[in-house]
């Protein structure tokens, strides 16, 4: 049995979102596929994700009983602790939403995601798979202006320093952009969602 951790991203109420419309699909199309398997949600609003404090950024650096007592740390262990995630926002000013960037700062810490080596960091998570699904306004996928695209390989550059190499994207793209027929765009994602639960 594997245990999921599905992470959400994103302010907009759950019937509004384009995003979760398809990570919400494939989500279900997984338990149908892996009925053993364990998923568990974490909405990042929900959860009220601030910011790292002085007393969170100490942890970095100090294995005090605070430390092991910070909200950072525990983040970061129930991270660990699973063995796939599936992650789902979307592209906001060329990035991530702000809430899932400190959500990472939370979870980068020394000993549990990652360790220091007379080579460099060394990632702790390796053995697991990810996916991530988000959906964006305009084109930052396509040819030139993937250069602008700062969330998928964000989150995929953040996996890889954990050890995750194995990782997905499922991206819906143009959504914005008058003139698209963005139920179909949607629909097609969903699509490709439902198709990748199957090996995910």
């Amino acid at each position: 049995m594997s245990k999921v951790l599905y992470i959400k991203a994103n302010s907009k109420p759950e019937e509004l979102s384009r995003t979760f419309k398809i990570s919400n699909a494939f989500v279900e199309a997984y338990k149908q596929f892996h009925p053993e398997d364990e998923v568990v949600t974490l909405d990042l609003y929900r959860e009220n994700i601030g910011f790292l404090t002085e007393k969170d950024v100490l942890v970095h650096s100090e294995a005090t009983d605070d430390s092991r007592q910070s909200i950072a740390v525990k983040y970061a262990r129930q991270f660990r602790d699973f063995d796939k995630y599936i992650f789902a926002e979307p592209l906001w000013n060329l990035g991530v939403p702000a809430i899932l960037k400190a959500y990472f700062d939370y979870i980068s810490q020394v000993s549990i995601t990652f360790k220091y080596s007379p080579t460099g960091p060394i990632g702790l998570c390796r053995g697991k798979k990810a996916i991530n699904i988000t959906t964006q306004g305009g084109a930052h996928s396509e040819d030139a202006a993937t250069a602008q695209e700062h969330g998928n390989s964000y989150i995929k550059t953040m996996l890889n320093f954990f050890g995750i190499e194995d990782y997905k994207c499922i991206s819906a793209s143009k959504l914005d952009i008058i003139g698209m027929d963005v139920e179909a765009i949607v629909n097609k994602a969903i699509e490709e969602a439902k198709e990748l639960a199957k090996s995910f």
